[in-house]
């Protein structure tokens, strides 16, 4: 079987990457903890062809509003769930080694990341200093500022026309991230670059959105 181009365009990094999502026990990154995980390798058409999963039992109570959102209850995390310093570790060594590879795609990436290096100094894991990373939603925040509407991952599926009919579950999400970002990468000639210089200027992205963020709370204030 002829394995087809279709985007033969499209910037080489997107023809390959590896995709990560986390589901968690709240919002806090310092203080909340992984609850599932999944990493998985998309080829150029967005297929997966590899995919990892982890169910982990995070040690704690996991609350009612968490569970209510991607499905975990504590007594499932408890009954089902690996050992949460174990799946630190093999999440941590598994997107090092695919980092070396290719891009890390995550939706809104400095929560995952940031939530994971705080597990991982909790266990006295190395932590992971990912680079390049590729952020959806970093990405249409620059280049559709002016657009109006949400940007959560539900939200830029639908728009950009990427299935997702299991969100918040982090397999689901995590290939819709990265099917969001191949997407957009054949679209926007502004991404058509190295992903090492896209990481940087996605660095940029994401302060200037902070600083507009910002200033628009202090006026609603």
């Amino acid at each position: 079987m002829l394995d087809f181009d279709f985007e033969p365009d499209a910037p080489a990094w997107s023809k390959r990457l590896a995709v990560f999502d986390l589901e968690t026990t709240g919002l806090d990154v310092k203080t909340e903890r992984i609850v599932t995980a999944c990493i998985a390798v998309l080829d150029h058409s967005g297929e997966p062809s590899e995919v990892s999963e982890w169910l982990v039992n995070p040690g704690i109570e996991i609350p009612m509003a968490a569970s209510n959102v991607h499905g975990i209850t504590t007594e499932v995390a408890i009954q089902r769930g690996a050992n949460p310093k174990e799946s630190v570790a093999e999440i941590v060594a598994r997107l090092r080694e695919l980092n070396q590879q290719m891009p890390l795609v995550a939706f809104n990436a400095s929560y995952d990341f940031s939530l994971l290096m705080h597990e991982s100094v909790r266990y006295g894991i190395e932590p992971l200093d990912p680079k390049p990373v590729i952020d959806p939603l970093v990405i249409d925040r620059k280049v559709n500022k002016y657009r109006s509407g949400k940007r959560t991952l539900i939200a830029l599926s639908s728009l950009f026309g990427v299935e997702l009919s299991d969100a918040h579950n982090s397999t689901a999400d995590a290939i819709a991230a990265g099917r969001l970002a191949q997407r957009l990468a054949a679209t926007v000639e502004q991404l058509n670059i190295d992903p090492a210089e896209l990481h940087e200027l996605q660095r940029e992205w994401a302060d200037e959105w902070a600083t507009i963020a910002g200033s628009v709370r202090k006026v609603i204030s």
